[in-house]
């Protein structure tokens, strides 16, 4: 086959593993960003006054059941193993998320087995006159009841979307578990990890290859592609568009930064 001549858009996690496949294919890759870092969302740093690994964009926990895809990452970097315990303050108490046996016992002052649970919450809490939830709210009472979408979905959600939880659709709390046994991993995955040195190495190794350039700093217009023989675009769609239409409502996270000695909370995610 000819090789080709391909513009990648986008140096996160995405556009590296494209573009690392393409290039060992014999591709020619010219990787564009226009962020002045590799590793789009996932960009870590250290902090220069701690030597804390900082995920600048927010956190990210690499989880997969897939064994090819794990044993891939590990050829660009060494994982640290990571089991992501939530945790949430509500009404004046410490529980654990995702909810599980341990939460519903503790929110209830109960001691119940796990088949005693179940059969609790899904015969006294849930809603089940809600047969087909319309929106995120009722699909929490129908899954949970309102005393448990009260203390723990309602306000989070707010906070978190930015708008009322009747106005989102169902499908968001689909995939959220809720667990009768005292498992308190939030992820069920198989291989989960942190990369030691960071995501930003991880991706930079990625795109070490001699097929790939990389121009960082660098914006991407349509225009730039009659120079190639074909685009993968991995930036936000409305962006490609040139917002012709407006911009998509993206939700994204505020930070504040300050420092303390010591350990802060206990735990690393306190809802």
């Amino acid at each position: 086959m000819k090789p080709k001549n391909l513009l990648m858009v986008g140096a996160g996690l995405s556009g590296a593993v494209i573009g690392r496949e393409l290039a060992e294919a014999g591709h020619h890759v010219t990787v564009i960003e226009h962020r002045d870092h590799l590793g789009g969302n996932c960009h870590t740093e250290r902090d220069p006054d701690t030597g804390v690994m900082v995920h600048v964009y927010g956190p990210h926990i690499f989880h997969t059941d897939d064994a090819e895809v794990w044993e891939y990452v590990g050829r660009f970097a060494r994982f640290m193993p990571y089991r992501n315990r939530v945790k949430t303050t509500a009404q004046g108490q410490v529980f654990s998320l995702p909810i599980n046996l341990h939460t519903i016992n503790q929110f209830f002052r109960r001691t119940m087995r796990p088949d005693e649970a179940r059969r609790f919450i899904m015969e006294e809490q849930a809603d089940r006159s809600i047969t087909e939830p319309r929106n995120f709210e009722e699909q929490a009472l129908r899954l949970v009841g309102p005393a448990l979408y009260e203390a723990f979905f309602k306000g989070y959600t707010r906070k978190q979307w930015g708008c009322e939880p009747s106005e989102l659709p169902a499908s968001i709390l689909k995939r959220l578990p809720v667990r009768f046994n005292y498992d308190d991993n939030y992820f069920f995955h198989r291989f989960q990890g942190i990369p030691q040195e960071g995501y930003t190495r991880m991706v930079s190794r990625i795109l070490d290859h001699p097929g790939i350039s990389v121009h960082l700093g660098t914006r991407f217009s349509r225009e730039q592609r009659r120079d190639f023989d074909h685009v993968f675009y991995s930036g936000p769609l409305d962006g490609y568009f040139d917002f012709v239409l407006g911009r998509l409502g993206y939700r994204t996270l505020d930070f504040e930064r300050f420092s303390y000695e010591g350990d802060y909370q206990g735990c690393a995610v306190m809802n």
